[in-house]
This record gives structure tokens, C-alpha cells and sequence, in this order.
């Protein structure tokens, strides 16, 4: 069996309600939905898809290293965004970020997220 490494972000939330920030399996990782809520609680970039995926990215990619891995190493990409009218703002943070990588993605519009404050939720997956 291989070693299961859970990687938390500190949060009461990932006790009460029983996840983690992300899981590495082997070779494999996996980071939960993550929205742009910073270590304080506060919403970051309300208003901004685009400033809330950018900050999503940055939460990301900090969980992939606490992981032993990197945004390079990302091979799935899904986003949910509560108005897909405003796709084009969350894919330009994605390009920012994934650009050269290029994981295979997936950009899907959801009635609402957990807070009405927040606007994009993204989970990713990696193999290292």
C-alpha cells in the first residue's frame, strides 16, 4: 500500500468537515476545490473572477509544493464559475498560469459556491 500524505492549510474547516487542502498518493496529487479565501477568512478580489483565480492559483500551487510537486506538474484542471458570462476573466488567469503546461481543463458554470462573495472555485490534479 502506498503511503497516503494529507496536506492541510490549517483551516477549522478541513477537521469539522473531514478533507484536506490536497492528497498525495504515489505519484499522484490531488488539490481540493479551493476558492479565494485567504488564511484570515476574508474573501480576496470580491467582484473579480479574475483576481479570485489568480489568488486561487497561488493557494494552489503553495498546497502542490507542501505536496513535493508544481504547477508544471498539473495534468487536470476544473474550474466552476458562478457567471459564465465572465469565462474569459478566469481563463486569462488560468493562461498566466498554465500557458506552456497546458493541462487538459475543464470550465463548467455552477448555480452558486459556498459564500454568494465567491466567484471561481478550482481544483486541480497532478502526477509527479
Amino acid at each position: 500500500m502506498q503511503e497516503r500524505k494529507l496536506i492541510s492549510s490549517g483551516t477549522v474547516w478541513e477537521k469539522k468537515y473531514g478533507y484536506s487542502r490536497a492528497v498525495r498518493v504515489g505519484n499522484l496529487v490531488a488539490v481540493a476545490g479551493t476558492t479565494a479565501v485567504d488564511e484570515n477568512g476574508t474573501v480576496v478580489g470580491p467582484g473579480s473572477p479574475f483576481e479570485q483565480a489568480t489568488f486561487i492559483f497561488q493557494k494552489i500551487e503553495k498546497a502542490l509544493m507542501q505536496a513535493g510537486s508544481s504547477l508544471q506538474d498539473v495534468v487536470r484542471v476544473r474550474t466552476f464559475i458562478t457567471d459564465i458570462s465572465r469565462w474569459e476573466e478566469v481563463a486569462r488567469a488560468q493562461g498566466n498560469v498554465f500557458g506552456d503546461i497546458r493541462p487538459a481543463a475543464t470550465l463548467v458554470q455552477v448555480s452558486a459556491l459556498i459564500s454568494p462573495d465567491l466567484l471561481v472555485e478550482i481544483e486541480v490534479d497532478a502526477i509527479v
